[in-house]
């Protein structure tokens, strides 16, 4: 089979942003709840996370942030992730994802990475010399029989989806703050374009549905078809 169908699935405020700001401090998990006018609406699209693909890729870096080289080991769910790491995660971190997994597979290119010393049956290494998108979904199909993925990184891996045309789908949840920020994350990152032959690299949508929901948050959904 060949790779996966993608869909983007991302918080983001109405200005794009995907974090607070730009320190690793900062975090919508961390902080909407303690925003009034914001928080009322945000279980939503935990709701709404639930409901998708039962494969997701992460990054690393974005689980770092949330704190799982900490956390106690979780109870198992019927999800595999993909995780999308070079150091961020220590091992404790890769345990906590082997209890929390169904399979979990870390795409790495660090020979030391912390996963190596794992000896878990559920745990998957996939190793690149350098990242490979194309080549890790479609290891994924091949390998794994991952039909579906639900992608979940911070904008720059984000950006590399979208300029190397790996993106089907994309499911945005905004919620109603504006947050500003030149160096603030947003939902697409990455290298910019500079020149008007690089058009194509855009990514062009279809809107397939729009949704109001509760607290003034809306989810868009769109087909990329360009």
């Amino acid at each position: 089979m060949g790779r996966p169908i993608t869909t983007l699935f991302m918080l983001m405020s109405v200005d794009g942003k995907i974090s607070t700001g730009a320190t690793d401090e900062l975090d919508f998990d961390q902080d909407f709840p303690r925003v009034e006018g914001v928080r009322e609406g945000l279980q939503q699209y935990y709701d709404i996370e639930q409901t998708t693909d039962l494969w997701s890729l992460n990054s690393g870096r974005v689980q770092a942030k949330l704190g799982v080289n900490e956390k106690a080991a979780p109870a198992q769910t019927p999800v595999s992730f993909v995780l999308i790491d070079n150091h961020h995660l220590a091992e404790t971190g890769v345990r906590y994802f082997c209890a929390h997994s169904k399979q979990l597979v870390i795409a790495t290119s660090n020979r030391s990475h912390p996963a190596f010393q794992v000896d878990e049956p559920n745990l998957h290494i996939i190793y690149q010399s350098k990242l490979d998108l194309r080549d890790l979904l479609e290891q994924l199909g091949e390998r794994f029989g991952c039909e579906r993925i639900t992608i979940q990184t911070g904008g720059t891996l984000n950006g590399l989806f979208l300029r190397e045309k790996l993106l089907d789908y994309v499911d945005i949840v905004v919620a109603p703050v504006l947050v500003g920020g030149r160096e603030t994350s947003t939902l697409i990152d990455g290298e910019a374009l500079t020149d008007a032959g690089e058009l194509s690299k855009l990514g062009v949508l279809k809107l397939e549905d729009i949704q109001r929901l509760d607290g003034s948050y809306i989810r868009l959904r769109y087909q990329v078809i360009s």
